[in-house]
């Protein structure tokens, strides 16, 4: 009711791509052997078909085109997450913004594990927890996608890690990192839209402020506020509990994660400045990052699939 006029206005036709014509030939290929022939096998159908080459090449991208949602849907699909996420970061800022343990992380830890837990905490958890529940079971009706399985692990994952934080109580800290990675994830759907209706430089500059605030959060934030808070203030105040060492095991290897995709982000955007291609920085970088980056940070798999 609201996505789709949106996407109307700004320019993107509600039709659906090109269908290939049926040919039984070409489908077996495409389904059982390949969806990109090489120039061998094209040759190959072209006499067996007694069919131009460019034409089986046509009938193959066409055929691929099918599989994709489109732009209309993919728009609509990151106008909802782009709300989400945002209401969802400026409750988490607002209630953040009047808890202690935000200007002292320290206070996560003290009377642990005997800490109340206040009813904008517990909506705020809720809230989280019942949307990544959404993203699980909606992959099963949604349009199937190559990341399929990786996007399953990713939020079985994620809300494995939002009921263990909230049985154990260290809701605290959970909010801490919920509201880091929420600082971010609202850009990156803002670049979707922008690439979508075609607003280019928009796009760009959208993809630059959202490169910028994951790098600072991720790898200046993440290890030097929440980490240390974690391994060393945790320790030094309550000392090592049962889960201590399952707990900083998954927030390591977040970390890790945080290291390898700010590194690809960092080498493909430095690539594309070099060949003097800014306006292009954005579709090849998420047809790279996003199968692996949405595994962990809730988005589809590339901007070229979306």
């Amino acid at each position: 009711f609201i996505a789709k006029p949106c996407a109307l206005h700004v320019g993107i036709k509600d039709s659906d791509p090109y269908e290939a014509p049926p040919n039984d030939i070409l489908e077996k290929v495409f389904v059982s052997i390949t969806k990109y022939p090489d120039q061998k096998r094209l040759e190959g159908l072209s006499k067996q078909l007694d069919c131009d080459v460019r034409k089986i090449q046509c009938w193959f991208r066409h055929r691929r085109n099918q599989d994709k949602p489109p732009t209309l849907t993919k728009f609509c699909e990151s106008m909802w997450r782009f709300t989400f996420y945002l209401c969802i970061f400026c409750y988490g800022i607002r209630f953040l913004w009047l808890s202690p343990w935000f200007w002292d992380t320290r206070q996560c830890w003290y009377n642990y594990p005997f800490q109340p837990l206040s009813e904008e905490l517990y909506y705020y958890y809720i809230m989280e927890l019942a949307f990544y529940w959404s993203l699980m079971f909606s992959q099963f009706t949604d349009i199937k996608r190559k990341d399929f399985l990786i996007m399953f692990v990713h939020h079985l994952a994620t809300v494995g890690l939002i009921t263990f934080s909230y049985i154990n109580n260290m809701v605290r800290i959970g909010t801490l990192v919920l509201c880091l990675h929420d600082s971010s994830d609202f850009l990156l759907e803002a670049a979707k839209l922008a690439n979508y209706a075609k607003y280019q430089r928009l796009c760009d500059t959208l993809f630059v402020i959202f490169s910028t605030v994951f790098m600072v959060t991720r790898l200046g934030i993440y290890p030097f506020w929440v980490l240390n808070s974690t391994l060393f203030e945790s320790w030094e105040i309550i000392g090592p509990y049962p889960s201590w060492w399952f707990f900083n095991g998954l927030l390591l290897i977040l970390q890790l994660l945080h290291i390898i995709w700010s590194y690809l982000i960092a080498r493909i955007a430095f690539k594309a400045l070099l060949r003097g291609k800014t306006q292009t920085l954005y579709s090849p970088l998420f047809s790279h990052l996003l199968p692996f980056f949405y595994a962990w940070w809730k988005r589809d798999s590339s901007i070229s699939r979306m």
